[in-house]
């Protein structure tokens, strides 16, 4: 089998296991067997590329072209080879403790909640495999979408309050700072590939470099950056499962993309210093908040959002000396490792 078609597998297995999942709704344990069956057939397919991308291989598959230069295109390298082997390993793990959880709690709308986390697997390796930004764009979107029914999945009104939280913040900062960034540097460079050195290294500068990364930075709502950080801890309302997605995926999904944003920019010193004390705060910030909380899933959220400054705040300083440019792939892999932990 060809790298290209365990690409598409990889994001069309959790798509086939959701059908399967809606259409054995009825029958709890026949759904719950399909959920598994589709988590571990999506990690051994997707676990089947990596040795390739060990050995600097770089599939790329493009599905479609909207206009010229705008594509949906996936390809492959080391750091969303990673992100998508844990995700996809992760996806088993969580399945076998949510059925348990789920039947135990005799939760509500059980068929929804395995469905949509099947989708929010797909998306998470479609931003995982992203080979450009308005690919990266749609799918981040989608991870959006299809997690929002998973916060807000008891029904009351603290999890409803929760998930308007989620929900809106995510996608006004998505739609309000991510899309114009990701226009604009269409409209400097004439591209939207990720480009080996930074797509932007040279195009832009002074007022306008500090503002598109602002921009950047703050459009990705899902790293949590300060002040924008509130939908994690709201988000607490959820089922435990899906409070163990939010930290190992979505907020993941955050971090994948801070570094594939740090990838485009790398700009000069003075925003990459500005970077630097937006993480430490961000850091300093979200540890104090995090000492003063009694419940054990705020107080995680919150450990989560200063653990995402001590994240920015690496990337800026890594990338502060432009003459680390040819051990990049080095420092965001260390960088992602740190995320993890």
């Amino acid at each position: 089998m060809s790298l290209e078609t365990h690409i598409q597998l990889a994001l069309l297995i959790p798509l086939i296991g959701l059908i399967g999942i809606v259409l054995t709704g009825r029958m709890p344990n026949v759904r719950e067997g399909v959920t598994l069956v589709t988590a571990t057939a999506n990690a051994v397919n997707v676990w089947a590329i990596f040795p390739a991308i060990q050995s600097g291989a770089r599939p790329s598959v493009t599905l479609f072209e909207m206009l010229p230069g705008l594509s949906i295109n996936f390809t492959i390298e080391p750091l969303g080879m990673m992100f998508a082997a844990i995700a996809s390993t992760l996806w088993i793990v969580n399945s076998i403790y949510s059925i348990g959880y789920m039947r135990g709690n005799k939760e509500q709308n059980q068929t929804r909640f395995y469905a949509c986390f099947a989708l929010s697997i797909s998306a998470a390796i479609g931003v995982a495999f992203a080979g450009n930004l308005l690919t990266l764009f749609i799918f981040y979107e989608i991870l959006t979408l299809s997690t929002y029914p998973l916060v807000t999945h008891k029904g009351n009104d603290e999890a409803r309050r929760g998930g308007r939280t989620y929900l809106g913040i995510l996608i006004a900062t998505s739609i309000g700072l991510q899309l114009p960034a990701i226009i604009w540097t269409w409209h400097l460079t004439g591209t939207i590939d990720f480009v080996e050195g930074g797509t932007l290294l040279g195009k832009v500068q002074g007022l306008s470099a500090g503002l598109l990364l602002a921009l950047y930075m703050y459009g990705i709502g899902k790293a949590a950056l300060m002040p924008i950080h509130k939908w994690l801890p709201a988000a607490m309302v959820a089922p435990t499962p899906v409070s163990a997605l939010l930290h190992a995926g979505v907020i993941n999904a955050g971090g994948f993309l801070l570094i594939r944003f740090a990838d485009v920019m790398l700009l000069s010193p003075g925003t990459l210093a500005a970077l630097v004390m937006l993480g430490g705060f961000t850091a300093l910030f979200g540890g104090l908040v995090m000492l003063t909380q009694s419940s054990v899933k705020t107080s995680l959220a919150w450990s989560t959002v200063a653990q995402m400054g001590f994240m920015i705040l690496q990337c800026g300083l890594a990338l502060f000396p432009l003459a680390l440019l040819p051990y990049l792939g080095l420092v965001r892999t260390s960088l992602f490792f740190g995320l993890l932990n």
